[in-house]
């Protein structure tokens, strides 16, 4: 029995609710449970310097996670001087996520700035970042095809991502923290709409586990993302 109650196939309860600030082109509050995720996607009109005069644009991303999104304190890394190694790269996996579904030509010489920082976490944090992050990504393009700024085709796909991990012997579904704090094997899986693999990032807690099991980990995996992918669908429709 999972921590949960939930079946070895069954994601948390999920929610998105969208245009959540007043500024941002693109928002969205996600919650994968007890994991919440602001995400706002901020239009800038430049790219990086090593992007000038190539005719194409850039995504970008930057993760955090407020000082009481656990159950102590954190230090907000801003006072340490630089960001840890764990956020550099959830900030560097989603920016990937969301450049392999967008046509940067497309973009023009535009840089679209995604930020995911986590208000409340109980695993799953980088998933829940990704699938918002695309939910944010969608109405920024749209606020900028509403003025004319690009045509349709920017946004190729869909992205979405979720855990999947051995848990006493058992491959489950979505980690919480419970079940990620003592798992026997954890992955996180990125795949697009139409079944594509963008990443998959997966490692043995305890001891090595077999083939059978990530296959196992991938089809529960295809499952999960087809669900939030439909919410997402649902979403923005």
């Amino acid at each position: 029995m999972r921590p949960s109650k939930r079946k070895s196939d069954e994601l948390r309860r999920v929610s998105i609710e969208r245009a959540v600030s007043k500024h941002a082109e693109g928002s969205c509050l996600i919650k994968f449970g007890d994991t919440h995720v602001l995400c706002t996607a901020s239009l800038e009109e430049r790219v990086p310097p090593w992007l000038k005069g190539q005719g194409r644009g850039w995504v970008t991303a930057e993760y955090g996670m407020l000082p009481r999104a656990t159950n102590e304190r954190t230090r907000r890394e801003v006072t340490v001087g630089h960001p840890s190694g764990r956020t550099q790269e959830i900030q560097r996996l989603i920016g990937r996520s969301l450049r392999a579904i967008i046509d940067l030509p497309k973009l023009g010489e535009r840089q679209i700035s995604v930020d995911c920082d986590v208000i409340q976490a109980d695993g799953g944090t980088r998933t829940a970042s990704i699938t918002g992050a695309w939910v944010a990504l969608h109405d920024c393009i749209q606020w900028m095809k509403l003025r004319d700024m690009v045509e349709d085709g920017v946004l190729r796909d869909h992205v979405a991502a979720v855990s999947c991990g051995i848990y006493k012997g058992t491959p489950v579904l979505d980690l919480d923290y419970a079940e990620d704090s003592s798992a026997d094997a954890d992955s996180n899986f990125v795949m697009t709409g139409s079944g594509g693999i963008v990443e998959v990032q997966g490692t043995a807690e305890t001891t090595a586990f077999s083939q059978e099991s990530f296959d196992q980990l991938m089809a529960l995996a295809k499952k999960g993302i087809g669900e939030l992918v439909a919410l997402q669908k649902l979403t923005v429709a």
